[in-house]
């Protein structure tokens, strides 16, 4: 079951995390999160901008989101202030963003303790 993930911002995406986990298992899932990071930064400077993510947006279906709603969006995983999200920020900010992936969070973490032991 999918289930509407939003922010702050009253921006409303379509939760689909909690299916990718379950087809992917937590390893495949953040190995897909990763590859999102990638297709999203500013390959020069190794973080997602504001310019990078606007560039970038029709791969997220957010073309028609404006450059507002985008910079708050931006803003909200700012975590260290700086004014781009580095891969934590974005990994952490997906996370806060999916009921239902804080709801099974607990399940990801201990899947990924027992796989390294």
């Amino acid at each position: 079951m999918n289930t509407n993930m939003g922010s702050k911002n009253g921006v409303v995406f379509e939760d689909f995390f909690p299916a990718m986990v379950e087809r992917l298992g937590a390893e495949g899932f953040m190995k897909e999160l990763c590859n999102g990071f990638q297709l999203l930064m500013d390959e020069e400077k190794g973080v997602i901008t504001l310019e990078s993510l606007k560039r970038n947006s029709a791969l997220l279906g957010m073309q028609d989101m404006s450059d507002q709603e985008v910079a708050s969006m931006l803003r909200e995983g700012d975590l260290d202030g700086d004014g781009a999200l580095n891969e934590m920020e974005f990994c952490t900010l997906m996370f806060r963003l999916s009921p239902g992936l804080m709801k099974t969070s607990r399940k990801l973490l201990v899947q990924a303790i027992v796989k390294e032991f």
